[in-house]
């Protein structure tokens, strides 16, 4: 009997203690493989945060990202508009590569029959080689024909707008008129759950509370397990429409209270990770999709001291607020090095253990050494400003070089190409406003043969914007 109790007993031990080096080896596994959460704003502008000055706005849990991680002054967005800046992001390639660039429509409409080609590699798809769960929860924008959403692209699950939130409008209501004043009929924009339309019009003052419950039962649902989570807001982009909860609260008027959400919904998803053990093991970026919207005045954004608005390549435009935040794993600091929005998947990708195709282009650069400390200076050292399949300028170090100009209110404006470039050093003129050409001829003869360079790796493609 005592035999049979000693048989049973460790027989039960070397169960439990299996039990526990299994679940060592999975915890072990989850740690190599870290969590990513990516917070996209729409149309918000490099002076729409607290942390980079704006004195009206309160966005604390954005600056407590800020304050905690790493704030970047020199991040790029690799187009002035919506839906090139997208595919950008999710592709680590120039817009001009994969055709979703456009001469006749500069984004995509709900008539366009254009989109994301297959062919393309998204973050989600890259991730899912290493058995990452994927979830796009906002605005997808680039494409919203079935073959095009995201749920052909690599992500296991969608919940949002397919398109811009000023889309689909009735044609009987002016298109100022819904602007200024703006009501949920006036726009009959879906909304999305995978690839079944749910609700139609969305009501767009929820959207940004509904997004944030989303994100957390996406968190929730995942966490044994690494994943992808790209949260693409829809605000502050026209119509802004202001949750019950936040409107008259800033002093910035609707469009601080549109942000100021935005700002809680980061607290929110900063709580969840916390809440269910993640935080250590994930890294969160946010970042915006180009410049503020200028012409809609008090309701659009600020670009700070940046010369320049959406729809344009000066600063301003494609310059943008983005912070990397992750406890163990990113170096608190301001990084004043150049980085783009292109760098985000070969950055993943490396910090995920994935080596990247070799029969493809890719425009990013492996930012991880900064994040982690090791080294200070960004491998990336030049940015490519394109205005549809126009090169308008070329920055190397400090100094741009720009060969077009339009204007200062961007979106939607003609290019004028000068008829000499213009050179601005952006760490002693961040305003763009004295030209320095005619002192440094040197230079500007170096930038250009970057150009002269860069273009001969372009190879043309049919545009998927400009599809009817």
């Amino acid at each position: 009997m005592k035999k049979n109790f000693l048989v049973k007993s460790a027989g039960i031990f070397i169960a439990l203690y299996g039990l526990l080096l299994n679940g060592y080896a999975q915890k072990s596994q989850s740690a190599s493989q870290p969590n990513f959460i990516l917070i996209f704003t729409d149309d918000q502008g490099y002076g729409d945060l607290g942390t980079y000055g704006n004195p009206t706005i309160k966005t604390p849990h954005i600056d407590q990202l800020a304050a905690e991680g790493q704030k970047w002054t020199n991040f790029y967005v690799a187009a002035n508009v919506c839906t090139p800046s997208r595919a950008a992001l999710m592709t680590g390639r120039l817009p001009i590569r994969s055709g979703m660039q456009g001469e006749k429509r500069r984004v995509l409409f709900p008539d366009s029959k254009g989109g994301l080609p297959a062919s393309e590699i998204t973050i989600a798809r890259l991730l899912k080689q290493k058995g990452y769960h994927t979830g796009i929860i906002g605005k997808w924008h680039l494409g919203s024909l079935p073959e095009f959403l995201p749920t052909r692209h690599g992500f296991d699950y969608y919940y949002g707008i397919p398109y811009s939130n000023d889309m689909d409008r009735v044609d009987s209501i002016p298109y100022l008129q819904a602007i200024t004043q703006p009501k949920n009929e006036y726009f009959q924009v879906p909304l999305l759950r995978n690839e079944e339309i749910i609700e139609r019009p969305a009501v767009q003052n929820t959207l940004t509370e509904r997004y944030t419950d989303e994100a957390i039962k996406f968190i929730s649902k995942n966490q044994g397990e690494p994943f992808f989570l790209y949260l693409a807001h829809s605000m502050p982009h026209v119509p802004l429409f202001a949750n019950e909860k936040f409107k008259g609260k800033s002093a910035r008027g609707i469009y601080g209270d549109v942000i100021e959400e935005i700002d809680w919904s980061v607290g929110k998803i900063v709580e969840a990770l916390k809440k269910n053990g993640l935080d250590k093991n994930t890294y969160v970026v946010f970042v915006t999709d180009n410049g503020p919207w200028k012409i809609f005045k008090e309701l659009g954004g600020s670009s700070g001291p940046l010369y320049g608005a959406k729809g344009n390549s000066y600063e301003g435009g494609v310059r943008v607020p983005a912070i990397f935040w992750g406890p163990d794993h990113v170096t608190p600091g301001q990084v004043t090095e150049i980085g783009s929005t292109l760098d985000v998947l070969v950055t993943f990708a490396n910090l995920a253990g994935i080596n990247l195709p070799n029969d493809r282009v890719f425009d990013g650069y492996d930012l991880t050494t900064v994040l982690n400390g090791s080294a200070e200076k960004s491998p990336r050292n030049e940015m490519f400003y394109y205005h549809a399949s126009t090169l308008v300028a070329v920055r190397q170090g400090p100094y741009k070089l720009s060969f077009y100009e339009n204007s200062e209110k961007g979106y939607p404006d003609q290019l004028k190409k000068l008829e000499k470039p213009k050179l601005h050093n952006l760490n002693e003129d961040i305003g763009e406003a004295e030209n320095i050409a005619d002192q440094h001829e040197d230079i500007v003869e170096a930038l250009s043969t970057l150009a002269e360079e860069h273009h001969k790796t372009v190879v043309p493609v049919v545009s998927q914007l400009d599809i009817l």
